[in-house]
């Protein structure tokens, strides 16, 4: 299997990655809601336990679509999705920290980690589209943390609209490739 077979049958399988962002885009809101009319303690809790609930929560929502939930044993790009789903309880401490230090940093933070952690889908996925997620979230991150740390929801519910803009896109993106694939092209996508 060549390496642009490989970026197809995750992009498809996982409809460009719209589960996850989709999950992912709707803890970022609850937790920019509870920033908002709440507390810091609620807010920052809801994101970072939430955050462990992504990937089980992700498979839920593929099982309800009748999608894959993992793709075959020795699949080509198995290893470097496992890697990347590390990066970022790997990079909390240093979320932690700047929290610490400004608590208004807490999301800026995590936008940055949330986007450093996409960069490498573009790979996986073979979509440019997780270039500009990436980027928008990093520079979403810097700019508030930098410039404008106060409302303290505020990278909260930009990282929520984000996540959930590029996974209609990515949804979309995919969609419109299964339509044109062959029908007589093997598929993991196939029921």
């Amino acid at each position: 299997m060549n390496i642009a077979d490989a970026q197809r049958d995750v992009r498809t399988s996982y409809l460009g990655g719209f589960a996850g962002q989709l999950v992912s885009a709707l803890i970022w809101g609850a937790s920019a809601a509870l920033g908002t009319w709440s507390t810091h303690r609620a807010a920052i809790l809801s994101l970072v336990v939430g955050g462990v609930f992504i990937y089980p929560l992700t498979l839920l929502v593929l099982r309800l679509m009748g999608r894959p939930v993992s793709l075959p044993r020795g699949f080509p790009t198995n290893s470097l999705a496992r890697q990347i789903a590390f990066t970022v309880p790997l990079n909390l401490p240093l979320v932690g920290a700047a929290t610490l230090y400004h608590v208004n940093w807490f999301y800026p933070a995590v936008m940055i980690v949330l986007g450093t952690h996409y960069l490498p889908f573009t790979f996986l996925y073979g979509m440019r589209q997780f270039l500009a997620l990436g980027a928008a979230l990093i520079t979403g991150g810097l700019l508030i943390g930098l410039y404008v740390p106060t409302p303290f929801s505020l990278g909260g519910w930009l990282a929520a609209a984000l996540l959930l803009l590029f996974a209609i896109t990515g949804r979309i993106t995919a969609i419109r490739e299964i339509a044109a694939a062959p029908l007589t092209a093997p598929s993991l996508t196939a029921p």
